[in-house]
């Protein structure tokens, strides 16, 4: 990973994430957390995955894992996903659609290429986040809520488009239930096109998923890949001369420490490792049908 401070005004800095690579080409980014940032608001965790295309008869499979006092959100690019989780869910998500698991006191899913998709192949491009939940709601029972592309409220102006994934945004609010003030839009800039980033929210970052954007009246550019972190407070235009799609993320941020281990976060290190023995003694409730499972690393 590699850090930098572009001396731009309102940017606290530029990070670029390290490539992992889980397979058969399928790559994956890690924002967050890092050791430059661990949260933007109530998000501790960011990756991009892909973009991938798959030959035919492959396709991911992310065996079923535990999560506790987070929920997560998928949003794609391209291609599609079958998630199935302990609940009995099975949903395909397709570009523009949000799945939003409440892990809660405990979940367990799974995320692979279903059998339609992986019989003839194809791409897979999209980013999963996680946002960890208030105290009082870390052990709230867990939920799964899926919202088709067209609940999900777009506006155009500038030459920007701005899809409101969750959250609110200038009187704009998105269908999609979260637990706490945030933002996450996905913002489709045409070239020359821009966009004004207000301070409604306390802590906002912008995640480059493709092209390049400037802020509005300064030298220096920002790259696909890199996320840049604003400094609270700051209102920036940003600006693209050839066109970029960005990821806007942020919110309030919570007045206690968030604790992570793998899948599990908690405000309470204790719940962490209780956590931990639960998953290796089986304790977790089953995904219908599957009898896979990731063992606890480490």
């Amino acid at each position: 990973m590699s850090i930098r401070n572009p001396h731009i005004e309102g940017v606290e800095f530029a990070l670029l994430p390290p490539v992992r690579d889980l397979g058969d080409g399928f790559q994956v980014r890690r924002a967050l957390p890092s050791a430059h940032r661990r949260m933007v608001g109530p998000f501790i965790f960011y990756d991009q995955m892909g973009p991938a295309t798959f030959a035919a008869g492959e396709g991911l499979d992310v065996r079923p894992h535990p999560h506790i006092g987070l929920a997560t959100i998928s949003y794609l690019v391209e291609g599609e996903m079958l998630h199935r989780d302990s609940l009995g869910a099975v949903q395909t998500i397709r570009p523009g659609e949000v799945n939003w698991m409440t892990a809660g006191s405990g979940i367990v899913h799974s995320e692979r290429t279903g059998p339609e998709v992986r019989a003839k192949g194809g791409p897979l491009f999209g980013l999963q986040a996680w946002v960890a939940l208030p105290v009082a709601d870390e052990e709230c029972d867990p939920a799964f809520d899926h919202y088709k592309a067209d609940a999900i409220p777009t506006v155009e102006q500038d030459g920007t488009r701005m899809t409101l994934i969750a959250g609110s945004s200038e009187g704009l609010v998105s269908p999609v239930r979260t637990a706490s003030d945030l933002i996450y839009a996905d913002l489709v800039i045409t070239p020359g096109g821009r966009y004004r980033i207000t301070a409604e929210h306390v802590e906002r970052a912008l995640y480059v998923v493709q092209g390049e954007i400037a802020v509005d009246g300064q030298t220096g550019a920002f790259a696909t890949h890199e996320l840049v972190v604003l400094k609270p407070g700051a209102e920036v235009v940003i600006t693209s001369a050839r066109g970029a799609r960005v990821m806007l993320m942020g919110g309030e941020p919570f007045p206690e420490q968030r604790h992570i281990f793998w899948n599990f976060v908690s405000s309470r290190p204790e719940r962490l490792e209780q956590a931990k023995a639960d998953w290796k003694a089986d304790r977790f409730a089953h995904i219908p049908g599957e009898h896979e499972f990731i063992p606890l690393p480490g």
